[in-house]
Order: C-alpha cells, then sequence, then structure tokens
C-alpha cells in the first residue's frame, strides 16, 4: 500500500499540479507526447513546390484540402485538411496574429444559433474542437488549429476553420510565427 501511494506521489510529482478535474493526458506536454503516436488520417510529406510565395508562407487549397507550409528551395510542407463545409468555405489572405496551446473554445454567436445544444465554453483538452494547438486568422473567426477527429481530414465538415490532426498542428505551430501570411485558395 505505501508503495502505491509512493508511485503515486511520484507520478504527481513529475505531471505538476493540476485541478482535480483535468487529467494531465488531457493537455500540456504529456498530451502532446501522446499526440505523436496517433495515427496520421492523410502523411505530411515534403514535396517539390514552385510559386512566387515567399518561404514562410501558409498556402491552403480548400479544394484540394491540402495545407502547404513553404520551406523556400523550391519545396513545401503538405498536410491534409479539413475545410469549411458547403456554405463555410471562404477564400482571402489573412495573416497569424495569435497561437495557442491547448486553447480553450467558446463557439462564436453565429455558431451558436444554429447549434444551441453546443457549450458555451470548453477547456482546452483532447475533447475539445480545437485540439492541441490553434494559429488565430486576423480578425475573423477563423483558425487553423487541431482537431479531436482525425477521420475529417480531407473532408468539407466545418465551419470555415482549417482542422488538422493534433499531430500536423503542433508541426506546423513550431514552425510558423505570429504575422505569418495566410493564403486560402479554392
Amino acid at each position: 500500500m505505501s508503495r502505491r501511494i509512493a508511485m503515486l506521489g511520484l507520478a504527481a510529482a513529475l505531471l505538476g499540479s493540476a485541478p482535480a478535474s483535468a487529467s494531465p493526458l488531457d493537455s500540456g506536454p504529456l498530451a502532446d507526447f501522446l499526440n505523436v503516436f496517433r495515427s496520421q488520417a492523410i502523411p505530411r510529406e515534403t514535396i517539390g513546390w514552385n510559386s512566387t510565395e515567399k518561404p514562410g508562407t501558409i498556402v491552403i487549397s480548400t479544394s484540394q484540402r491540402r495545407l502547404y507550409y513553404i520551406l523556400g528551395n523550391s519545396e513545401a510542407i503538405r498536410y491534409g485538411v479539413g475545410v469549411g463545409r458547403q456554405g463555410f468555405s471562404w477564400s482571402g489572405t489573412k495573416t497569424v496574429t495569435m497561437k495557442k496551446e491547448w486553447p480553450a473554445w467558446r463557439p462564436p454567436q453565429q455558431m451558436l444559433a444554429r447549434r444551441p445544444d453546443l457549450p458555451r465554453f470548453m477547456a482546452g483538452g483532447q475533447d475539445n474542437p480545437l485540439g492541441a494547438r490553434a494559429l488565430y486568422l486576423g480578425s475573423s473567426l477563423y483558425r487553423i488549429h487541431g482537431s479531436n477527429e482525425p477521420d475529417t481530414m480531407g473532408a468539407a465538415v466545418s465551419s470555415g476553420c482549417i482542422r488538422m490532426t493534433n499531430k500536423d498542428v503542433v508541426d506546423l505551430y513550431d514552425r510558423v510565427r505570429v504575422g505569418t501570411k495566410v493564403v486560402v485558395r479554392d
């Protein structure tokens, strides 16, 4: 019995303090580590890329359902993404204005009007629709974010946000800086 208590104490010390209702598997470094082992719906890959876009730019093709992070030297990283469903797709140029790890989610009023059953607030974690990371796009309601539904990659299912697997959004998040240009095309 005392060994079990000692092990629990060691685990608590290693994982840090958290509210009683929070699980260390829901968000933070341990959740990031576990996401590395989740399966990829559409594998990330480095491809040849010929474009006038500068290195560091994000280009999203909603028709291809792919996001490209421009590396330079005629290369880009291609990620599979989920995009806005019919009536919610968009195109244009935005800028990353904020980045958040394990963001909390507050559905916008427009979404609550369509779906009054949604919670008004959801703390960051594995069950949160924004997933492991979020890149906020200008003053719009749109984000590039992780997803707790990896099977939606390659589909048009969102209310306009760009969804990525948690594994991919963590990779992109680490590459992108506030101020990054984001080009969304059909």
